[in-house]
């Protein structure tokens, strides 16, 4: 069986997703689609908007076969660190193939710019650390050192958040020497941070979920972006814990921490710069929610995303020691769920995998999942009561999810 692999966060699944399922198999010629998803907080420093089972499921009902998990010490990091802890797993699944989705569209492209920078590296890394010590924030930085090198046309625009993305996966595959051969398809319609709709069937995440929380989770709004299967599972996650999962609820549980934290123990905590705990510090006593945190300590330097991710490492208590400091590979592969088709090549490839594959939770798996475990029970914070039990529980009881 020939797979092709994607790297995803599904937050949540819509129509725009379910074209890249689409478009994957049909560049790739596969005839399975392995999906690397981040887990219950993501990329840009926020918790998903419903549980990793919820979204797996999802996916699994449009196009998915498999959905590995990208553990928490890859999910929650800049692109570079992202891309690789996805590359290793997809890589270690067998994948012959990788598509992304991207604004540039053109794989070629990609190579060429890969070529590009690694041509020019001193020179770039040095105007990176000029524009750093000019108080930009990392990725501003990045963006401003590639237009210093007066880049040709033909490369790609690295300003783009899905570019950036694509790049880094391009770069991990190459550092890894991976076999698998990447596609790039263009992203159709919505930018990947657009708020309003602009179409009449495909819309971004992040315009999904300002949606939804602009008309009080009413999710009739949104119907039309996203495949029936989508809406009826946030129908269905609504019903059951009472509405989806966003900042200002872990707001309480973020504000007690640092009230009760020494400057040199959130030192400690991942993606914590030095000096930057005083502003925490200060900001926690003075917000009454964490929009109003957010403003006070967000600063050029430091971008939301940046300053969002070190707020849930603080949640979690996540330690500088815990997380890598360069891009390294996964460790397992934690399977949330499958399709029959996704069965039928775990059956036929399983001793060929080239990590460990977790399905259910053992005292052996505790330890390598410890993060994740962590992440987890942060997340089911947001949930009252009962509830709470009943949604952190998953972490331990749910088998991988099965979809014919």
């Amino acid at each position: 069986m020939n797979a092709t692999g994607v790297i995803v966060e599904y937050n949540p699944f819509h129509n725009g997703h379910a074209f890249h399922l689409e478009q994957a198999k049909k560049v790739s010629g596969a005839d399975t689609v392995i999906a690397v998803m981040s887990g219950n907080f993501l990329q840009r420093g926020e918790p998903a908007l419903v549980s990793k089972w919820k979204r797996a499921e999802m996916a699994l009902k449009f196009g998915a076969d498999i959905l590995f998990e990208l553990p928490y010490q890859f999910a929650v990091q800049q692109a570079d660190i992202f891309a690789s802890g996805a590359v290793s797993i997809l890589e270690a699944a067998g994948c012959r193939s990788l598509c992304f989705g991207s604004e540039s569209g053109n794989m070629e492209s990609f190579h060429q710019t890969l070529s590009f920078l690694e041509e020019h590296n001193p020179v770039y890394q040095e105007r990176v650390r000029l524009h750093l010590d000019s108080g930009f924030s990392y990725p501003k930085a990045t963006s401003m050192a590639f237009l210093d090198l007066r880049p040709e046309d033909e490369l790609v625009d690295l300003s783009k958040p899905n570019n950036i993305l694509g790049f880094q996966y391009l770069r991990a595959a190459s550092t890894q020497k991976s076999s698998m051969k990447l596609f790039t398809i263009a992203r159709k319609s919505a930018g990947y941070h657009d708020e309003q709709f602009s179409s009449d069937s495909i819309a971004s995440a992040t315009s999904i979920r300002k949606a939804l929380f602009s008309e009080n989770g009413e999710i009739e709004y949104i119907r039309q972006y996203v495949p029936e299967s989508t809406y009826q599972g946030l129908l269905q996650y609504r019903e059951e814990f009472g509405g989806f999962h966003y900042w200002e609820q872990y707001w309480p549980f973020l504000k007690y921490r640092l009230v009760h934290l020494q400057p040199e123990e959130l030192r400690g905590i991942y993606e914590m710069e030095e000096g930057l705990e005083h502003r925490f510090l200060a900001a926690a006593i003075q917000a009454d929610s964490f929009q109003q945190f957010m403003e006070k300590i967000k600063t050029k330097r430091y971008t939301w995303t940046r300053l969002q991710r070190a707020c849930i490492h603080i949640l979690t208590n996540t330690k500088k020691t815990d997380m890598p400091n360069k891009p390294i590979k996964a460790k397992y592969l934690r399977l949330l769920g499958m399709s029959k088709n996704g069965r039928e090549y775990l059956n036929r490839h399983k001793s060929d995998l080239q990590l460990p594959l977790i399905s259910r939770i053992s005292s052996q798996a505790v330890q390598q999942l410890h993060l994740d475990i962590k992440a987890s029970r942060v997340y089911a914070m947001a949930i009252d009561g009962e509830l709470q039990r009943t949604l952190l529980q998953k972490e331990f009881k749910q088998p991988p999810i099965m979809i014919n």
